[in-house]
């Protein structure tokens, strides 16, 4: 979880790779309205979001069926995050980290709708990881091996398991 630019798609196909399980990518679970309205520089509402997070719930949930796996969200809101939990097995990986660093990040990425525009509307959003949450916080100053690599030891601290 985090904001546009903080390498939670680096860093998730990182992790599933490390623990063998499927990536799903959050903004493949996006339609195409979304999408439009992020590219065009308008920031999503909690109207736009529910129905995408629902998805995403719904493939947790099909997952802890099939025996795990990695998903990339920007879970945002302490709510978006207790309607995933509530689909499975949910260990947050909540990456954080500078604003300029993300800045500079989603500048230099080609090919994705989110402008860096909406990077503050983001923030503004973003409620972080709380302690009574199932979950690490990682800084993204740190390089993205070392980050999948703390994702994992964390969650086999906390349940010697594989996320849902």
């Amino acid at each position: 979880m985090g904001v546009a630019g903080s390498g939670k798609t680096t860093v998730a196909a990182l992790l599933a790779a490390r623990l063998g399980v499927p990536l799903a990518e959050a903004d493949e679970f996006h339609p195409a309205a979304n999408i439009a309205k992020m590219r065009s520089g308008v920031p999503l509402t909690d109207e736009d979001r529910w129905p995408w997070l629902h998805a995403i719930a719904e493939w947790i949930t099909s997952r802890g069926r099939d025996g795990g796996g990695v998903v990339t969200c920007s879970a945002l809101k302490r709510g978006y995050r207790d309607l995933l939990a509530g689909a499975g097995n949910v260990f947050f990986v909540h990456l954080d980290g500078d604003r300029d660093l993300l800045a500079t990040r989603m500048s230099a990425r080609t090919g994705h709708f989110m402008p860096v525009s909406l990077l503050d509307s983001q923030l503004a959003d973003l409620e972080p990881l709380a302690d009574s949450e199932r979950g690490v916080r990682l800084d993204i100053a740190d390089a993205p091996e070392r980050l999948a690599e703390a994702a994992a030891r964390s969650l086999a601290d906390v349940d010697g398991g594989t996320p849902s």
